[in-house]
């Protein structure tokens, strides 16, 4: 899959695309459902499908006191829509001077001066232009003008799951709003039944405080977020490590006794360290019956079940213990070699 940082990283010899547009944080099932329609509309019409997406968050320049927590980084959006089927993702700097187009100014110029497209594939709350003036509907009224097809589909529902309690047993709409909600409440199952997977964060090992394999017995690859980056609430989950494969190291290569690109059951702590006063936020995963230097590699940390919330013990005796039962929890969530 191409990426294009910019307007002007466009090819010239660009002829003709379908195209989808969104932030799309998280490609989650609602966002798949476009790309589907866009790459299924573009294979009809032999033309790439084209996913335009933003950064920073247009947020940014309305409320910026409210921009939320990214649910996937700019990089997981790319890995997402190359899965699913984009040819090309084109990186639009969200800055004042797109933010003062008006929606004909941004049709004339994206749509249709530089992505020359086809056809355009949006959901039904899309908004676009100065304001966000142009809607959907708006879109699709510019798109007859210009001889551009344009789909609009409604935002995907999901009926509720009758056997759990709470927000996931209601029907709701799927959205990138709702997943952070369940995240903040733990429920990392409800927010992974929403993205289509397991919800995972991407970052580069970092040392702790030394104390996971010296004190407990427990040595855990730590990550480090800053505020921007959604997380679950704070507690111990079971879930996955991957080590991220590089040229040195390819898929199925030994870091330690851990294969590259290998998904490996882990019990993970989110928040602060009480036990030990420890302020600082982190993500820590203990994978089981492996060890490694994983110092300096890139890895994905993945949650699956919600195991118990954060908690303070008096002594180490009690954490140690509280840790093993997280473990053989995990052993019972988690397989040892997950999807």
């Amino acid at each position: 899959m191409d990426i294009w940082n910019g307007l002007e990283q466009v090819p010239d010899d660009l002829t003709g695309s379908v195209v989808t547009i969104g932030v799309f944080d998280g490609v989650h099932r609602g966002h798949q459902q476009l790309i589907a329609s866009a790459v299924q509309r573009a294979r009809q019409l032999g033309v790439p499908a084209v996913m335009v997406t933003f950064d920073p968050h247009p947020t940014v320049f309305f409320r910026p006191d409210a921009v939320p927590p990214a649910l996937a980084s700019l990089e997981q959006r790319s890995v997402s829509a190359a899965k699913y089927g984009i040819d090309a993702m084109l990186v639009i700097n969200f800055d004042r001077e797109l933010a003062g187009w008006s929606p004909r100014t941004y049709f004339d110029r994206v749509i249709r001066g530089v992505l020359h497209a086809r056809a355009v594939v949006i959901g039904e709350n899309f908004t676009f232009g100065h304001l966000a003036a142009g809607t959907a509907e708006t879109m699709r009224e510019l798109g007859e003008e210009a001889g551009v097809d344009v789909v609009v589909h409604g935002l995907l529902q999901d009926p509720g799951d009758p056997d759990r309690t709470g927000a996931a047993a209601q029907e709701h709409v799927i959205c990138s709003t709702w997943i952070r909600q369940r995240l903040a409440e733990g429920d990392v199952a409800a927010a992974g039944h929403a993205l289509g997977r397991n919800f995972t964060v991407r970052g580069v090992v970092t040392r702790g405080a030394g104390r996971g394999g010296a004190a407990l017995g427990f040595p855990t690859a730590n990550l480090y977020f800053p505020d921007t980056q959604a997380l679950p609430a704070d507690g111990v989950y079971a879930g996955d490590l991957r080590i991220l494969p590089t040229r040195k190291d390819p898929a199925g290569a030994l870091v330690g006794d851990m294969a590259v690109d290998v998904h490996l059951p882990a019990a993970i702590s989110v928040g602060t360290n009480p036990t030990f006063g420890d302020e600082t936020r982190s993500v820590e995963a203990y994978v089981l019956d492996h060890e490694a230097d994983l110092y300096g590699r890139k890895v994905t940390v993945s949650f699956t079940d919600r195991i118990r919330g954060m908690e303070t013990y008096d002594n180490l005796d009690s954490l140690i213990a509280a840790i093993d039962r997280d473990v053989s929890e995990t052993r019972r969530l988690v397989p040892r070699e997950p999807e």
